[in-house]
């Protein structure tokens, strides 16, 4: 494939190829958030703490994480990314089948691990295929619009997964199961999208294409990783959530259904503005939407020390805001510095490191909720997209 033109008219569309991946991660969210704004209130139903939500959380993405730059560069050294795509969805497909069977917390974990790795395998492939069916010039809208279409999946998989639980009054492990059917569907659109092949096969090793990485790339992934540190998972504003709703005085059902519904906004708010931010970024630059970002999530966390009932609703739209401005521009920033025959493994390379940052912050988020309260976990989430916001700062002046 050759490099992408400069985007006029009617060339400024998003492709065929993002609008399909887009339909396949559609379902597969669906199906995911059925399962996902459940899982910590399953985690604590059988008997694990806020350590337990921690390592489930963080353990899982971080393996999928240490999986993505080997993926991506696999892809990048077959010429091929839509094989890597296609096993990725099918395997995490299959590990959802057995979350119903789990007896413990730990079975969980392990189970969260076994289904990450399918998203571990697909990942970088897949942004690499968004990236190289779009110029530079509409790249952070072409990722916008995935994103946008995946999150809308992990909507309706949330209000799915509450008029479950509220309505029809179905157990988790119902509710798991026919989530874990619905992602099977996913792999049907996957069969109409055509392969994105690199210029040429990469024919360097693995660690000489790490270093062949632009230097001011790398200095990106690591102000990306600092943040990560402090973006800590959305279990911890879930369960949040419902410890502000039982110092409420809610009843049980309510102080567990509203999370839920409090995820479904998160998620619509980013859903609905994961596009505009991203076409802003190829207007204003990447760095001044990421710094927004970086600087409204620590705001936001701060907001989670001294949050009441009433203001969750708030927080949880500007934590969906939050993603809408730095997911899919991110993905988009790292593909801008990084050449074409190298773009799996700089994007593989960026999930990897953000990857063992959520673990780390994941893991002193439970520990300082075990340890000192639910303010102290959202306290330290504050502080490190200070730094980071910092550091991107100088990377752009410096540039």
């Amino acid at each position: 494939m050759t490099a992408p033109q400069r985007a006029t008219g009617t060339a400024a569309k998003v492709s065929t190829g993002v609008l399909l991946l887009g339909l396949v991660s559609f379902i597969t969210d669906v199906s995911s958030e059925m399962i996902m704004p459940l899982l910590p209130l399953f985690i604590v139903a059988l008997g694990g703490s806020g350590v337990a939500v921690g390592l489930v959380s963080g353990v899982g993405d971080s393996v999928a994480d240490f999986l993505k730059i080997f993926s991506g560069y696999l892809s990048d050294r077959l010429g091929r990314r839509k094989p890597l795509v296609a096993l990725g969805y099918f395997s995490s497909a299959l590990a959802k089948l057995f979350f119903p069977l789990a007896t413990i917390w730990e079975h969980v974990l392990a189970l969260r691990v076994v289904e990450r790795i399918g998203k571990g395998v697909r990942t970088a492939p897949r942004d690499a295929m968004i990236a190289g069916y779009a110029a530079m010039e509409v790249r952070g809208k072409a990722f916008g619009v995935h994103r946008a279409m995946d999150t809308a999946g992990a909507v309706l998989g949330s209000v799915i997964a509450f008029l479950l639980l509220w309505l029809l009054a179905l157990d988790f492990r119902r509710i798991f199961l026919a989530a874990a059917l619905l992602a099977f569907f996913a792999l049907a659109p996957l069969y109409f999208v055509k392969e994105v092949r690199s210029e040429r096969r990469l024919e360097s090793g693995f660690a000489l294409s790490l270093k062949s990485l632009p230097a001011d790339l790398k200095a990106l992934i690591l102000i990306l990783m600092i943040f990560a540190l402090g973006k800590i998972s959305y279990m911890f504003f879930i369960l949040r959530a419902q410890e502000v709703f039982e110092a409420a005085g809610l009843a049980e059902r309510l102080s567990t259904s509203l999370p839920v519904l409090l995820y479904v906004l998160y998620n619509s708010v980013y859903a609905a503005l994961a596009e505009p931010f991203g076409a802003l970024s190829d207007r204003i630059g990447r760095a001044n939407v990421m710094l927004g970002g970086f600087l409204l999530f620590s705001l936001t966390s701060l907001g989670f020390v001294f949050a009441g009932a009433r203001t969750l609703f708030i927080l949880f739209a500007l934590y969906g805001l939050v993603y809408a401005m730095t997911e899919g521009v991110g993905r988009a920033f790292v593909s801008d510095l990084s050449s074409e025959r190298l773009r799996g493994t700089a994007l593989g390379a960026y999930h990897t490191a953000t990857g063992f940052a959520a673990i780390a912050a994941n893991l002193v988020a439970g520990a300082l909720w075990d340890a000192l309260g639910s303010k102290a976990t959202f306290a330290y989430a504050t502080s490190l997209p200070l730094l980071a916001a910092t550091l991107l700062l100088l990377w752009q002046k410096k540039r």
